[in-house]
């Protein structure tokens, strides 16, 4: 494993995201049903995507590197959307 405290990344990074997202549905409306589906189909995805590239022979390593892009790229969506 490339870095050791990966894993611990990226709990710590999804945390923000869940934040964020909290108060995006405490705030309702249609931005909020949005986020929902949103949410949704990110997981359906990402979890695809993981059970694909470990099937191919991809590393949990790798599983974990792409899920902190995901949840770096949804950080950067959620926080220029602030309403706060």
């Amino acid at each position: 494993m490339s870095d050791p405290f990966a894993f611990a990344k990226l709990i710590l990074e999804s945390q923000k995201v869940i934040e964020l997202r909290l108060v995006r549905l405490a705030w309702g409306g249609s931005e909020s049903h949005a986020e929902m589906q949103s949410m949704v189909i990110e997981k359906i995805h990402a979890g695809m995507e993981a059970a694909q590239t470990l099937m191919s022979g991809g590393s949990p390593e790798s599983v974990i590197a792409r899920y902190r892009q995901h949840v770096a790229t949804n950080a950067k969506r959620l926080l220029a959307a602030r309403r706060f």
